[in-house]
């Protein structure tokens, strides 16, 4: 048994979203199970321990998962879950944004660019959270994309998805009066910026620690530590893998 294996009630939970009756010679607990450890310990596919099935077998699932919508979709029912559990409605009213540079592992990896600002060649996840923290969207794209043009993204993505979302803050980086109209025009929300004091010294800026710290939690996810991947759709999974981890320990 290793820590990240799912339990008998978290595996019920996951259960009834795959909504899977066909017979296997591997079933899809030691799958997922396989996933979550690569996710959590950061490995090479190929050194997957051999008591979980072949490496092979174990990517197929994550690239097949990933291309049908089903991390995005169970990561949404978990987040659902969990809201609900925190007597919270299944939908946020307030959504908190933010970005992380990230460094390559390969020279050779396409698509990723040089921040200034953080002084890191590699690509940036742009993420947004809710209240509790939990993940509401993620992308990612080359370092050197400023945040308020990947925001237009995410704005498109969340669009239709969160009835009751009223407000995203975000940080002085995403100011600009395009993402003011975006957000009114594609979401019909407001879109407030959110500045640093000018006091000296450290103060924390109210809402906008939360997903500072959802952006530390990712970081106990070895996978997450720089980005392995060859294309950006995978990169995006691997966040919400680490989601579905966190949140999972809660049934």
């Amino acid at each position: 048994m290793y820590p990240t294996n799912l339990t008998d009630s978290q595996y019920e939970v996951i259960k009834g979203i795959l909504n899977d009756q066909r017979k296997r010679k591997y079933g899809l607990r030691r799958i997922i199970n396989a996933i979550l450890y690569i996710s959590k310990g950061g490995i090479q596919w190929r050194l997957l321990p051999n008591n979980f099935p072949s490496w092979q077998l174990v990517y197929y699932y994550f690239r097949k998962w990933l291309l049908c919508g089903f991390w995005n979709k169970l990561q949404t029912v978990l987040r659902e879950k969990v809201r609900e559990k925190h007597h919270k409605k299944a939908s946020p009213s307030l959504g908190i944004i933010d970005s992380q540079s990230i460094k390559n592992s390969e020279w050779g990896i396409p698509d990723k660019g040089f921040d200034g600002n953080k002084k890191i060649n590699g690509r940036k996840r742009h993420i947004v959270v809710d209240t509790l923290g939990l993940l509401l969207c993620i992308v990612v794209t080359e370092a050197n994309v400023h945040d308020s043009i990947a925001a237009e993204t995410i704005f498109k993505r969340m669009k239709g998805k969160f009835p009751r979302l009223k407000k995203i803050l975000a940080d002085g980086g995403d100011a600009g009066k395009r993402l003011f109209n975006l957000a009114r025009s594609s979401l019909k929300i407001l879109f407030e910026v959110i500045t640093r004091s000018d006091e000296v010294g450290f103060r924390v800026i109210p809402k906008r620690w939360i997903v500072e710290r959802s952006i530390a939690w990712f970081n106990w996810h070895r996978r997450l530590s720089k980005d392995y991947e060859a294309n950006m759709c995978s990169s995006e999974a691997w966040v919400q893998i680490a989601s579905i981890s966190m949140m999972i320990k809660k049934f």
